[in-house]
């Protein structure tokens, strides 16, 4: 098994993990995080904590409405910022400056959304500005990244004397391939406007969002995910970093329309959103290890445990409630432990369908805001759908998941005092 998995598979997967447009969407996407988190908050905050005699004090006060300007202040410019952020990375990657990158891929990204007409003059919609204008975030943050370090490595830029300030030539440098990538996708836009075709946000979407729906939105789909995102950490590759990053696109587009039926007081929509994934499939970590760490804890905390076991024990479980588990997968390791892998699969696939089943009869409310992936579970399941069956389905989710890594802890826990009397 680990000379197929040394030799064959983890060759292609760490060749898919090394692609320059994976790390370029991961990194453009994650500079984002911050935004989503704080907008969530201020969301939070909004709702009263789910508490109506608090909301609607908030509300009469004339305090909410504030808070959902900062909401749709960072919450919704994540497209935007990931227009930045993706053409930066992309553009770094070959050696080239990605700050001058990506100022113009977020020109190209205004230049190609359709403006709104209003008393006070043309404005951008902020729909295209949040989740739903990731699709094209990462379609000219890819070419716009590419296309300009080509510029710049083929010396195709204004060069000025080596008297000029460093800062003041770098801002010439980027006036060719800037002017070449706001002019062409300035005639995209004119030619896709003449003709009354679909904007870039809509074809994106189609191009983009179809195909990741059709796997992302569906629970076999999502099961074919979860396997493949284990699969990977089991062979030492970061899962998370490859497989959810694909699909995150698509599940923060699900969260951001969820968020916008919340604020209207329609039904929302969407089960496979980001904070679903981060707080009801992957509870601490991938492979859901929440139930390793507190199964090994358990066994450490007998008289006879193992030394590896109560060495292990309290560095694994603080991390793992804060889903954070690099010290769980390769301090136990389960990274290439056999002896692990079949838990390590069937826990989250488990906590999907449970977590799945419980929301789509209407037991738990659906997610609508992002608490951020390090929050404690319980406390998470509650900031993300506001309700308290949340934090209860978190808690059997967890149950079930150290029944499930128990006995094959108990064998790891005989491997480990095995090595120790040999």
């Amino acid at each position: 098994m680990n000379k197929f998995l040394n030799e064959k598979l983890m060759p292609v997967a760490a060749k898919i993990g090394s692609n320059k447009g994976m790390i370029a969407i991961r990194d453009g996407i994650t500079l984002a995080m911050p935004l989503i988190i704080i907008g969530s908050l201020l969301m939070i905050i909004a709702t009263g904590f789910a508490i109506p005699s608090l909301e609607a004090w908030l509300n009469d006060a004339g305090i909410a409405a504030y808070l959902w300007k900062g909401s749709d202040s960072s919450f919704g410019l994540i497209g935007l910022v990931a227009s930045f952020g993706i053409a930066y990375s992309m553009t770094k990657q070959y050696g080239v400056d990605g700050v001058p990158s990506g100022i113009v891929s977020l020109s190209t990204f205004i230049v190609v959304t359709p403006f709104v007409t209003g008393e006070a003059g043309n404005g951008m919609p902020t729909t295209y500005m949040a989740a739903q204008g990731l699709f094209v975030a990462i379609i000219l943050g890819l070419i716009n990244g590419w296309v300009y370090q080509w510029f710049i490595n083929h010396n195709i830029q204004i060069k000025m004397p080596e008297s000029v300030p460093p800062a003041v030539s770098k801002s010439f440098s980027a006036i060719l391939p800037g002017a070449a990538l706001i002019v062409g996708w300035l005639i995209v836009y004119g030619i896709l406007d003449a003709f009354k075709l679909p904007n870039m946000h809509m074809l994106a979407k189609t191009i983009l969002g179809t195909p990741l729906g059709l796997l992302g939105n569906n629970l076999i789909g999502v099961v074919i995910l979860v396997m493949c995102c284990s699969g990977l950490w089991f062979v030492g590759l970061h899962g998370g970093n490859i497989v959810n990053k694909i699909m995150e696109p698509i599940w923060l587009a699900n969260l951001g329309e969820n968020t916008e039926a919340f604020k209207a007081g329609e039904p929302l929509k969407h089960i496979f959103t980001t904070p679903f994934m981060d707080n009801f499939v992957y509870i601490g970590g991938a492979g859901a290890t929440i139930g390793l760490v507190i199964a090994l804890a358990w066994m450490a905390r007998r008289k006879k445990a193992s030394q590896q076991a109560k060495t292990l024990a309290p560095i694994t479980l603080v991390p793992g409630f804060f889903n954070i588990n690099e010290p769980t997968m390769f301090g136990i390791p389960v990274v290439l432990n056999i002896l692990l892998l079949l838990p390590f699969v069937l826990a989250p696939i488990v906590n999907l369908i449970l977590a799945y089943g419980a929301m789509a009869i209407g037991l738990v409310p659906l997610t609508y805001t992002a608490p951020g992936w390090t929050t404690p579970p319980v406390i998470s399941g509650f900031l993300a759908t506001g309700s308290l069956r949340a934090s209860l389905l978190q808690i059997v989710l967890i149950v079930v998941d150290v029944l499930l890594y128990l006995p094959f802890v108990a064998n790891v826990e005989k491997r480990f005092k095995a090595q120790e009397e040999n």
